[in-house]
């Protein structure tokens, strides 16, 4: 007797088909699992019987092969346990075929029969949209699933659930879509700007960052607020639009942080790793790949606290997705790719003890301690920070002073008008903010006059500039200009956008 359902498997946020398929045979009781399973899903076969025997049913005393094609991929977790149950009970005639084994199953198998939630629903089902029509799964990832509009959702809590409804006894219930109002998803947050006492500049700089999705360092002594400032940076960035949502939900039902009741992530992402972390929990990676910090953080922010901190190693594998916005991870089994979009917030302290250049306290750090702390961050990764700001310490008249600062909806206001501009400027260019302008659109979007020319020719010598870190200037200058609401950069902006890079000189003389 012969039986095949079908399941779904994910490599990396890369949905597949998978064949499930059963043949039950006489002989000696046998029940094994081919098609490369993981030790996961080879013990599915223990909670495969013991769900079918303890939902009433008959488990077969035969020699069961259970085969999950294509057999040359790996598999992995309990995400194929209802799919190889309803097979068994298919290839056994205790069901009778019916509509709904054509769609996907989907869920862990409890001892008792009742089915469990998996993680990577969504980017799965998303992947093989076009193969199905329907899915079968545990309610409670009915509402992540409910965002592939294309497919029914049949969400059944236990087999016996799913038995009664093979044999006509119920009729299946489909779950009911998700209704999203308007375009965009706001996300009220407790962390306010205007908590932030003084620091004018910081704010200024992070404000920029926000509008054109340009990275920051911020640099200063301990106490003066780098931290509390990169933490409300969330707050000011642009609403999320329903397709980012759906980007980051993804990757997070991957790597198994969605919360089931959630459904769709509806804020911007905020990622502090400590700096003990290692190269592959920050990229992504793993035997099967999982997704790193740095796609958790994608649409949103990457905090990097006491920057020099992190391993050396660790600082530069960020290079290559700060300029490509994915990650690629390859294993003898394929290659998955990531994306990894983010706005990457850097802090750290300008020496070891922390109080180097500070006016009220001495610095206690040799100049080749001075020199050794900050050399672990590399000049090239140094150039991919669009602004590099100096946060000084607060005085005590500022931090008494009773006057709130502006907060961050009214910050939020500007930042959003500003890329409403970029995001109908790009809109034929394949981007989206003026951080992801390459090369050849700097030339067509940044066009600086000859007086620009020449105050850039001076920064160029003076703070002695990469031809990166040049473009970066001009980049930064555009989205000043497009805060202000003026089609042409003008000379503050530029000199503003000048005045970001200072630290290019000030960390390597």
């Amino acid at each position: 007797m012969l039986a095949k359902v079908r399941s779904a498997g994910l490599f990396g946020i890369d949905g597949y088909i998978i064949e499930v398929e059963v043949d039950i045979s006489s002989g000696l009781p046998f029940f094994d699992i081919v098609g490369l399973p993981d030790p996961a899903v080879k013990e599915s076969r223990e909670r495969v019987r013991a769900a079918i025997k303890n939902s009433g049913l008959e488990f077969p005393v035969k020699r069961i092969t259970v085969n999950l094609a294509p057999a040359d991929t790996k598999k992995e977790g309990p995400a194929h346990d209802l799919a190889i149950a309803v097979a068994i009970l298919l290839a056994t005639e205790q069901i009778p075929c019916h509509p709904l084994a054509d769609s996907i199953f989907l869920g862990e198998l409890s001892l008792d029969g009742s089915i469990r939630p998996i993680h990577g629903v969504l980017p799965a089902l998303l992947s093989v949209k076009d193969q199905i029509k329907s899915v079968v799964l545990a309610p409670e990832n009915a509402a992540e699933a409910s965002h592939v509009k294309e497919i029914g959702i049949y969400p059944v809590s236990t087999l016996n659930e799913l038995v009664s409804i093979f044999k006509n006894e119920s009729q299946p219930a489909p779950y009911k879509k998700v209704h999203t109002l308007g375009d965009h998803i706001l996300h009220n947050t407790i962390e306010d700007f205007a908590d932030v006492k003084g620091q004018e500049g910081a704010k200024r700089a992070l404000e920029i960052a926000a509008a054109g999705g340009h990275n920051v360092l911020m640099t200063g002594p301990p106490g003066s607020g780098k931290t509390m400032l990169a933490r409300r940076l969330p707050s000011i960035l642009p609403e999320l639009t329903y397709e980012e949502s759906l980007e980051i939900t993804k990757i997070y039902s991957a790597a198994g942080l969605l919360d089931p009741s959630e459904g769709l992530i509806n804020h911007r992402p905020f990622r502090s790793p400590h700096h003990t972390i290692s190269t592959a929990a920050l990229i992504g990676g793993g035997r099967i790949p999982q997704p790193g910090e740095i796609s958790l953080a994608h649409h949103g922010v990457l905090f990097l606290d006491e920057l020099p901190e992190f391993r050396r190693d660790v600082l530069e594998a960020l290079r290559q997705p700060l300029e490509d916005g994915i990650v690629t991870i390859s294993r003898s089994n394929g290659t998955a790719v990531f994306p990894a979009s983010f706005t990457l917030i850097g802090s750290a302290n300008p020496c070891p003890c922390g109080f180097f250049g500070d006016r009220t306290r001495e610095c206690l750090c040799t100049p080749i301690q001075i020199s050794r702390y900050l050399g672990r961050i590399s000049g090239p990764l140094m150039d991919r920070f669009d602004i590099q700001i100096e946060v000084p310490a607060i005085s005590f008249e500022e931090l008494s002073a009773n006057r709130p600062g502006e907060n961050s909806a009214s910050i939020r206001a500007r930042v959003n008008s500003a890329r409403r501009v970029q995001i109908e400027r790009y809109k034929n260019e394949g981007i989206f903010y003026n951080s992801q302008l390459n090369s050849k659109l700097i030339d067509k979007y940044c066009r600086i006059n000859a007086s620009q020319r020449k105050m850039m020719q001076k920064a160029f010598v003076s703070l002695n500039l990469s031809a990166r870190a040049y473009g970066r200037i001009l980049k930064v200058a555009r989205t000043i200009a497009d805060l202000e609401g003026v089609e042409n950069i003008q000379d503050h902006h530029l000199a503003e956008a000048i005045q970001y890079r200072k630290l290019d000189r000030q960390f390597w003389i």
